[in-house]
C-alpha cells in the first residue's frame, strides 16, 4: 500500500528531472551538472585507477622475481654442470700427460715388453722385522704378471712385484727396508747397493773410499745379480758419508719418482730375473 502511496511523488520527480535536463541541455549549462555530479567520484576514481596499477605492478614484480629465480637456478645448474666437467677435464688431461710421457719411456727403452697398470692401493704396515712399503697394482696372472718383474714410471724404477694374484698384484718399493738393488754412480762408474730407509729414503752403501762422489751424481741400476734391467734411474744423490776409519763410503739418495704420487705404472714382463740364495 505504502509502495503505490509513493508511485506519485516517483513520477514527479522524474519528470522534474527530465525538464530540468532538457533546460539544461537547451541552454548549453549540463557541464556545470556534469562538473558537480562527477567532481567528488573523480579522486576516487583516480585513486582506485592508481591502486589498480601499482597492484598489477607487484604481480609483475612477483612474476619477473619468480622469473630471475627460475634463471639464477638454471645458470647455477649451468655452472655446476660445467665445474664437473672441467674437472674431468682437466683429470683427463694430467693423464693424458702421464701415458704421453710412459710412452717416451717405452720408445726411448724399446728392448723390454711393458704392461701398464693403475696403482689401486698404497700399503704401509708394520711388519714384525721392519716397516713394509708396497702399493696394489691392477694386473696380475691373467695379464702376464708374474713374481719378481720389475716396475717402473718414465722417472725410474719403483720396485718389483713380490705377489701375485689373477688381477691384482703387491709390489714391494725400492724404499723399504728390505729392498735392495745393485747400482751404479753413473759420472765415476762405481758400484754399491741401494736399500730402503725406514724415513721412507734411500742410502747406497758399500761404494769404495777410493772412489769420489758428488752431490748431484745420478744412481742407475748396475744390472748386476740379475734382479734388475741396467741402466734404470734410482736417483740423485744428496749428502755424502766418509770416514777413513771404515772400509766404505756411503751416499744419501733421493729417489726421482715421487712414491707418494703413483698413479700409473709400467710392468717389464720380459725381464727375466735371477732370484739370489738366500
Amino acid at each position: 500500500m505504502k509502495r503505490l502511496q509513493n508511485r506519485p511523488l516517483l513520477f514527479v520527480f522524474l519528470l522534474s528531472l527530465t525538464i530540468v535536463g532538457l533546460v539544461l541541455h537547451e541552454t548549453g549549462n549540463t557541464q556545470a551538472v556534469e562538473n558537480l555530479i562527477l567532481g567528488p567520484v573523480t579522486p576516487v576514481q583516480d585513486h582506485l585507477s592508481s591502486l589498480t596499477n601499482d597492484f598489477s605492478d607487484l604481480i609483475q614484480t612477483f612474476r619477473d622475481v619468480r622469473e630471475l629465480r627460475r634463471r639464477n637456478e638454471e645458470l647455477q645448474s649451468l655452472a655446476d654442470s660445467l665445474m664437473v666437467e672441467n674437472v674431468r677435464l682437466k683429470e683427463l688431461e694430467s693423464e693424458n700427460e702421464t701415458l704421453r710421457q710412459l710412452l717416451q719411456f717405452t720408445q726411448a727403452n724399446p728392448t723390454y715388453s711393458y704392461r701398464a697398470a693403475e696403482v689401486t692401493g698404497h700399503v704401509i704396515g708394520q711388519d714384525p722385522s721392519n716397516l713394509l712399503r708396497s702399493i696394489i697394482i691392477d694386473v696380475g696372472t691373467g695379464d702376464g704378471v708374474a713374481k719378481g718383474m720389475p716396475v717402473v714410471t718414465d722417472r725410474g724404477l719403483v720396485g718389483r712385484i713380490v705377489e701375485v694374484r689373477s688381477r691384482s698384484s703387491k709390489v714391494l718399493l725400492i724404499t723399504d727396508v728390505s729392498s735392495s738393488v745393485n747400482a751404479i754412480i753413473q759420472s765415476s762408474r762405481a758400484t754399491g747397493i741401494v736399500e730402503g730407509k725406514a724415513d721412507g729414503g734411500l742410502v747406497m752403501k758399500y761404494i769404495p773410499q777410493t772412489v769420489i762422489v758428488n752431490v748431484g751424481d745420478i744412481i742407475l741400476t748396475s744390472g748386476l745379480g740379475a734382479t734388475f734391467p741396467k741402466r734404470l734411474v734410482i736417483g740423485q744423490v744428496t749428502a755424502v758419508h766418509k770416514r777413513d776409519i771404515e772400509l766404505f763410503q756411503q751416499a744419501e739418495i733421493k729417489p726421482t719418482v715421487d712414491f707418494e704420487r703413483l698413479e700409473i705404472v709400467l710392468v717389464i714382463t720380459n725381464f727375466e730375473p735371477i732370484e739370489m740364495a738366500q
